[in-house]
């Protein structure tokens, strides 16, 4: 069967994708590979289920631009589908006087992303809204929200096979080669013929583009795992509804926070550390391969020279648990050790250019055969329908 549309990646990007495509178009014959045996499994799955506001993002930006609106799509998505949802709004509280020039600035970026009704409070609000936490100065943003984003890609899911659409599970792709126009990808149950590919394929997107196009060559995924502990239950009371820190500015992330989950309980972190395998949840993951080709990209030999002080600081938190503990005590100071159990981990496809820069943005690249989306970390699940309505439309100008 020749194939219009074969998507690359059965997580929430791709998902999203796929559905959006079809629902615009359901005479195209499309098809989702998926190289595990059930959807969304990684980075979707062990996602903290925060529905992000636009905060932190530099305005104009396809973050900024695809955050706010895909925010507004995934509200109303959950409200259609009644899949369980809270707007529980969120504050980012300096800890020091060095945070408060950070924290005006997150708060003019917000300001500038429309997120209205987001503004700086007194410490006395601060105690309102979070009675355990403190703080020299600190933001309220009401936009911010909870979901549990496994739910909303199987819904995604369900929504293309309803409409026609195929999933196929435990479908690896292996190779893929054009021929007569046509896209021939090879997977681990055989053969299938696309005349456009989709790559969203998440930790594996950079491979996944090599095999469509040989001159992405200027990008490789480096994988982040970020490691969360649990609050017991007879502490969850120390946390209403999330609670952030000012992030580092020269790093990508947005350092160890607290967040109620809409499934149930408190999660706080995540660190930061270098992942020795792209699928690595675990500290004894490793795949000597794979990590190889991670310190020989001399991007990454740059990243490691220009951050290797925040780097040790995160893997000393990673193997410390009185550190881990240090860093949420800036926060909540009645924080214990004791109060934390182990709480899994993420492990974020970080994108990495050969100069060492980090992709700070949404990166989606356009080649004869295929479209790859080689850049989507963080807010991405907020944001799938957006991006996803970002590739359709790429897709459909092609048919």
């Amino acid at each position: 069967m020749l194939y219009d549309v074969v998507l690359v990646g059965g997580g929430i990007v791709g998902l999203a994708t796929g559905y959006k495509l079809i629902s615009a178009r359901p005479d195209l014959k499309i098809a989702i590979l998926e190289k595990e045996s059930q959807l969304a499994k990684h980075q979707t799955a062990n996602n903290s289920g925060v529905i992000h506001s636009g905060l932190y993002y530099k305005p104009g930006s396809l973050k900024a631009i695809n955050c706010i609106k895909g925010y507004h799509e995934l509200v109303t998505f959950c409200k259609e589908e009644k899949i369980p949802y809270e707007i529980t709004g969120k504050v980012v509280v300096a800890t020091r006087e060095s945070q408060r020039p950070l924290l005006d600035m997150l708060l003019e970026r917000g300001l500038q992303n429309g997120l209205t009704g987001t503004r700086k409070i007194t410490l006395d609000e601060l105690k309102e809204y979070e009675p355990y936490c403190t703080g020299i100065g600190a933001i309220h943003v009401p936009q911010t929200g909870i979901v549990d984003y496994l739910q909303v890609a199987l819904a995604y899911g369900r929504k293309i096979m309803q409409q026609g659409g195929g999933i196929f599970l435990e479908h690896k792709v292996l190779e893929i080669r054009q021929k007569d126009s046509i896209n021939y990808i090879e997977t681990s149950k055989g053969t299938f013929q696309a005349k456009l590919v989709v790559n969203c394929a998440g930790l594996y997107s950079d491979k996944v583009a090599q095999m469509n196009d040989t001159s992405i060559d200027d990008v490789k995924i480096i994988p982040f795992r970020g490691e969360y502990f649990k609050l017991k239950e007879d502490r969850e009371y120390l946390v209403k509804n999330l609670i952030y820190p000012v992030p580092d500015p020269n790093f990508p992330f947005l350092g160890v926070h607290f967040t109620r989950m809409k499934k149930g309980g408190v999660e706080a972190g995540p660190n930061a550390v270098l992942a020795f395998k792209r699928e690595g949840y675990k500290k004894t993951d490793v795949n000597f391969a794979e990590l190889a080709e991670t310190l020989g990209w001399p991007g990454f030999q740059k990243v490691a020279g220009k951050y290797w002080k925040t780097g040790l600081g995160e893997l000393y938190r990673s193997f410390s648990k009185s550190a881990f503990t240090k860093a949420l005590q800036e926060l909540i100071p009645e924080i214990q050790e004791d109060d934390l159990v182990e709480g899994g981990a993420g492990v974020r496809a970080q994108a990495c250019d050969r100069t060492g820069g980090l992709l700070d943005d949404f990166a989606i690249r356009e080649s004869e055969f295929a479209i790859n989306v080689l850049n989507a970390p963080s807010p991405a699940a907020t944001s799938s329908l957006s991006i996803g309505g970002t590739v359709a439309e790429m897709v459909l100008k092609r048919f």
